[in-house]
């Protein structure tokens, strides 16, 4: 009998704990979250390109550095299995269509560390940014209401977003995608 309400005591503390985590992460995500009109597609891009987040060295780069070119944010994790899966394609893509203004920013939302050593194992070819909370509130901002990765992010040339994608991403669909703005 005493090993029963040890048992209940502990699926109870941790009942408690993990409705304690939902609630402190939709407070931390409600005060860092942007702002973003309803309708809102511009005022996403505006959000990403206002970011500055640590690449792989850890200097601040801008997004903003990036305006003028056909971006393709993808918003991913080590741990994510489906965003490990689809990377390789980006990859072959960067370097298919660099010299026609596309570029993909990887902004992952894991350790910098174990984002650094992903990134040099499978050969990353386009610049990976790190953030924790701040760059899941510019995927929010970007329409990602889910929380899920990978999220994909398409902007034109003049800053506007073209369409997102929440899941993996197929190359033919990704294609579709960038090709007519390039």
């Amino acid at each position: 009998m005493m090993k029963l309400k040890q048992i209940l005591l502990y699926v109870g503390i941790a009942a408690f704990a993990v409705t304690a985590g939902f609630l402190l992460r939709g407070q931390l995500a409600d005060s860092n979250s942007p702002i973003v009109a309803t309708g809102g597609a511009n005022m996403g891009a505006e959000t990403i390109f206002a970011a500055s987040l640590p690449d792989m060295q850890g200097t601040s780069q801008a997004i903003s550095q990036w305006r003028g070119k056909v971006l393709v944010v993808n918003f991913w994790a080590t741990w994510c299995e489906p965003c490990r899966k689809e990377i390789p394609e980006f990859i072959e893509l960067q370097e298919q269509f660099r010299d026609k203004g596309l570029l993909f920013i990887g902004i992952a939302v894991d350790q910098p560390e174990k984002v650094a050593a992903f990134s040099k194992e499978i050969g990353i070819n386009y610049p990976v940014l790190t953030g924790g909370m701040q760059a899941m509130a510019l995927a929010e901002a970007a329409g990602n209401n889910h929380g899920a990765l990978p999220f994909t992010v398409i902007i034109d040339r003049s800053g506007k977003i073209t369409g997102t994608h929440l899941g993996r991403l197929s190359r033919n669909k990704l294609e579709a995608m960038f090709k007519p703005l390039l």
